[in-house]
């Protein structure tokens, strides 16, 4: 399973982005099974709709994630815990830190277009390793 977090999808739909192509090959294809975040759906509408100005693209492709991801993962009081541990061990976001936390916990492989922060660590794989 893939946990495709909010910068995969906002690449999709950011022809600039150089993981745009990639990144468009994980959303729209089927061939692996996919998991996002409710947190994804926030992270993406705040992106495309309120910064971008698109909150129309920002609606549709929020529901593509619901429609594409086969898990969207809700916060609990265990991920929460491990999602602070994890942002106090590798200086992350609590929200980074959550894609990590539930990575982790399901044993799946998080992709993402957070060099800095999530690729650099070992954390995370970008979308052009994960095609």
């Amino acid at each position: 399973m893939l946990l495709l977090d909010a910068g995969v999808w906002i690449a999709a739909k950011d022809d600039r982005d150089r993981f745009s192509e990639p990144a468009r090959q994980l959303v729209l294809g089927t061939d692996r099974a996919a998991a996002a975040l409710d947190l994804t759906l926030y992270e993406v509408a705040n992106v495309v709709g309120a910064v971008w100005g698109q909150p129309d693209v920002a609606s549709g492709l929020c529901r593509s994630v619901s429609i594409r991801c086969e898990r969207v993962i809700s916060v609990d009081n265990g991920l929460l815990d491990a999602s602070l541990g994890l942002a106090a061990e590798h200086g992350l976001s609590a929200y980074d830190a959550a894609y990590v936390a539930v990575a982790r916990r399901h044993d799946w492989t998080l992709v993402s277009t957070d060099l800095r922060d999530l690729v650099s660590k070992g954390l995370a794989v970008t979308p052009d390793a994960a095609v």
